[in-house]
């Protein structure tokens, strides 16, 4: 560090006539560390100014700069942090506050001591020192004080010598000895000779000095005369001030008299100041008669009554809740006041819950006479004139929740108990006039589907968009007359949504569950007997009880379920209810139930009907999983005669009617996952099935089996587009396209096999007695069936035409090859063929 100084006060400082009194080695608190000097100087002329230079090192690292300048007298305030451990942290409080951390605490010790001492020599207004050790700032010796300003420097951070150990010398001081060492040449070479002169000088000098005194004796004399005629002056001015005291003396007593006098009145008047402030606040914390008497035997049944104990209870809860201050507990007043606030609570809440208690068993008993007729139109009674009546209790509510907990949740059971019984009466009744609803609505469907035509004798029309508008038609009839069911369910959870709700927000509102916390006053504590059987109040400090918001939640939750715990019973048993009627119910009741489980859980994931709704989508969840377990049973149970004919599978034109139920239920539907799941399940089922089926079939070839069924597949598919079975529909066409081809090549010569049946079947209706005109509405045989085999017939004609030409081709290629130059060829061309086929297909 004494390198440093010395580099810094010649490179920087010598030449700006200043000189470097301390330094320390510093960085920025709380960035990266670039360290940096902090110097205190001075200036060498006159008037001195103090500076606090930032000097940094330049970014080559060979020399240094001045990078900052601060006037000592701009700053206001030394804070070094911390003065009873070591910190090397400290603030300069300039125009700003300048933060810092030094490289050890010694140097910034050393440097904010060297900043008091040139505060204190050149400085008028002096620096406030922060935190800092009072050994730092110890005071200058007076001698020092005599020196001119700038003529002394001290270098501090770690040097010995300090401001008040050297002093520099004055301008004549330097001139005399400059002079007196020229007189001497060898006051340089032999500077022993040179001081014993001086000392030899110096003796001469005392020597004159002594003379010069003994030769002023005489003005001594008349000096010493002199002050023996002022002591003298002032011996006399002392016994007329002796003289003077006397005499005031008198005055000084009488004085002190009235000031003692003063002094108690003054202390009279506070005194009776601060007791008519205590008398005043005491005044103002009474309750009032009218107060009293509203708590005594105010009415609880009429409007104005109620608010008249609603204002007394606040007045009283406010008066209980007063800090008292000390020494009021011991005045006899005080401990009255104590005693008759408590009667009054206690006396008010007896009342306040017998009334509430009266409430709720009256109103409970009440509500079921309107039972009977609102469950015959499918509806809940309405309990809203009951909350809005008990809603006026509410602030009273929370005034015995502060101040009566017991109470409070005594009243809480007692409407839980009886409100839970009234519901469970409402929630059967309600449930069971549902089910019968549902239950012959179901048997009525059931019997109008009955005497409906099926699909295939109802599509009546030429083109195949009208067969497929047919089809909607009917679908959307069986919709609305078997699934009215349906809408029975949906209208029970229409009319228990609004309930459960409207509920929970009663009991949040009326017993203050709402979100906040709460806090039980200091008062609202059990009485003590006193030994003589009287009561006493006990007043314990003042703590405070909160609940949480989640606890909060978990009481109104609580409620809920005791009050509603026979909503989910009921609600799964209408749900296998459904399910038995019809296990395809089970679709639409997981989409309605996924609807409105999601909209509980957007207004409250965590409350009563949220869950409850949750818990039974789980059980409508698992009926639609049985469901579609039930299909694929079904489909893996289909056996075939042996010696009947195969054509569309049932279990195909049962997905079928299944995919377009699902589609329509399903539209824009939240749960449409569950769906495409079930889909993909069903449909592989299908192709497995239909390729058993097809291997079993001994009376249907195999690959009839196979082209018709896939080929109905990948219709169905195409038309539904359902994009989770894109892969399969590919492979629906890819199967239909592979087993159309074969049977093509392995059925040339009897393509009108099918054709050739259908109108033997014809011609057995009429042997039996069927007349002909009667035979089109036979259901296997009516016109939609012929219409489909000639359909079919074409297509297999095409198919017959492309393979006798693929095969014609590749019999030419064989003669050509095989028998070459032995001029042998086809008896017919390629043209001959696809005019032989054209004649056919006109004729056809």
């Amino acid at each position: 560090m004494t390198a440093i100084k010395h580099a810094l006060q010649r490179d920087i400082f010598t030449p700006n006539d200043e000189r470097l009194l301390g330094i320390v080695n510093v960085c920025k608190a709380g960035k990266k560390k670039k360290n940096c000097f902090l110097c205190a100087t001075v200036t060498t002329e006159r008037p001195v100014q103090v500076k606090v230079v930032k000097v940094k090192k330049s970014d080559k690292g060979d020399f240094y700069k001045r990078q900052q300048t601060w006037e000592l007298r701009d700053l206001t305030e030394v804070d070094a942090k911390d003065a009873s451990k070591e910190n090397p942290e400290f603030d300069l409080h300039f125009e700003k506050v300048y933060k810092w951390v030094a490289s050890s605490t010694a140097e910034k010790n050393s440097f904010i001591s060297c900043i008091w001492k040139l505060n204190q020599r050149y400085l008028r207004k002096k620096l406030e020192f922060v935190n800092v050790s009072p050994q730092l700032l110890e005071e200058l010796p007076k001698a020092e004080e005599s020196v001119p300003s700038g003529e002394s420097q001290s270098v501090a951070g770690g040097d010995e010598d300090s401001l008040d150990e050297y002093q520099e010398l004055s301008a004549r001081e330097e001139q005399d000895i400059d002079g007196m060492m020229e007189m001497c040449e060898y006051a340089i070479s032999n500077a022993e000779a040179f001081a014993e002169q001086l000392s030899k000088e110096l003796q001469v000098l005392d020597g004159a000095n002594i003379q010069s005194i003994m030769a002023s004796e005489k003005q001594v004399n008349i000096l010493m005369q002199l002050l023996d005629e002022a002591l003298t002056e002032v011996d006399t001015i002392e016994g007329k001030l002796s003289t003077y005291e006397e005499k005031l003396q008198s005055v000084k007593d009488q004085m002190d008299q009235i000031s003692q006098s003063n002094r108690l009145i003054q202390i009279s008047n506070t005194n009776n100041g601060k007791l008519l402030d205590e008398i005043q606040f005491l005044v103002v914390n009474y309750i009032y008669v009218g107060h009293i008497r509203a708590l005594q035997e105010g009415d609880l049944t009429s409007p104005k009554g109620i608010e008249a104990c609603i204002n007394a209870s606040e007045a009283l809860l406010q008066c209980m809740n007063v800090a008292l201050r000390p020494g009021h507990d011991k005045l006899s007043a005080v401990k009255q006041q104590q005693h008759l606030f408590a009667d009054l609570r206690d006396t008010f809440a007896r009342r306040l819950t017998n009334h509430l208690n009266n409430v709720f068993v009256h109103q409970g008993h009440d509500q079921s006479s309107t039972l009977a007729q609102n469950t015959a139109e499918l509806t809940l009674p309405k309990h809203s004139p009951l909350h809005r009546d008990l809603l006026r209790y509410s602030k009273l509510m929370e005034w015995l929740k502060n101040t009566h907990k017991e109470k409070y949740d005594g009243l809480s059971r007692t409407y839980v108990d009886y409100m839970s019984r009234l519901y469970e009466r409402e929630i059967k009744d309600f449930f069971e006039v549902a089910k019968i609803k549902m239950a012959g609505t179901s048997k009525e469907a059931k019997g109008k589907f009955a005497t409906l035509p099926r699909k295939e004798s109802a599509l009546k029309t030429e083109t195949e968009s009208k067969c497929h508008a047919q089809r909607l038609f009917h679908l959307n009839k069986w919709l609305l007359l078997c699934f009215f069911a349906i809408f029975i369910f949906e209208q029970v959870l229409s009319e228990l949504e609004p309930l459960c709700l409207a509920e929970q927000d009663f009991i949040s509102r009326f017993f203050k569950l709402q979100q906040h916390q709460v806090v039980v006053p200091p008062l609202a504590q059990p009485e003590t007997e006193e030994p003589n059987g009287g009561t006493q109040m006990r007043i314990p400090h003042h703590t405070e009880q909160r609940q949480s918001l989640s606890s909060e939640k978990d009481i109104v939750r609580v409620m809920m379920n005791k009050i509603f715990q026979s909503i989910e019973t009921e609600l799964n048993s209408l749900i296998a209810l459904g399910d038995k009627i019809d296990s395809f119910n089970s679709l639409y009741m997981l989409v309605k139930m996924s609807h409105h489980v999601w909209t509980a859980q957007n207004v409250d994931p965590a409350s009563y009907l949220s869950t409850t709704l949750g818990n039974v989508l789980v059980t409508v969840k698992r009926n639609f999983d049985k469901c579609i377990l039930g299909q694929i049973s079904r489909m893996e149970e289909v056996k075939i005669s042996k010696k009947s004919k195969v054509g569309i599978l049932p279990f195909v034109t049962g997905f079928e009617e299944f995919a377009e139920l699902a589609e329509t239920i399903f539209r824009n539907a939240e749960r449409r996952g569950d769906l495409d799941k079930a889909y993909v399940k069903l449909i592989r089922a299908v192709f497995t099935n239909v390729e058993k089926v097809a291997n079993e079939s001994q009376k249907t070839p195999r690959d009839v089996v196979m082209m018709e069924n896939f080929h109905h597949i990948f219709s169905t598919l195409s038309r539904l587009k359902i994009s989770c079975l894109d892969a399969e529909r590919r492979e629906a066409k890819q199967k239909y396209t592979d087993h159309l081809q074969s049977y093509v090549i392995n059925s040339l010569g009897q393509p009108l096999e099918k054709l050739n049946h259908f109108f033997e079947g014809v011609e057995a209706r009429v042997a039996q007695g069927v007349r002909e005109e009667e035979v089109s509405y036979q259901l296997a045989f009516n016109k939609q069936e012929l219409r489909k085999l000639s359909k079919n017939i074409q297509v297999v004609w095409h198919s017959m035409q492309d393979e006798f030409i693929r095969q014609y081709k590749h019999f030419e290629d064989l003669i050509g090859r095989c028998y070459p130059g032995s001029g042998i060829t086809m008896e017919f061309t390629i043209q001959d063929m696809l005019e032989y086929f054209s004649s056919i297909a006109q004729s056809h």
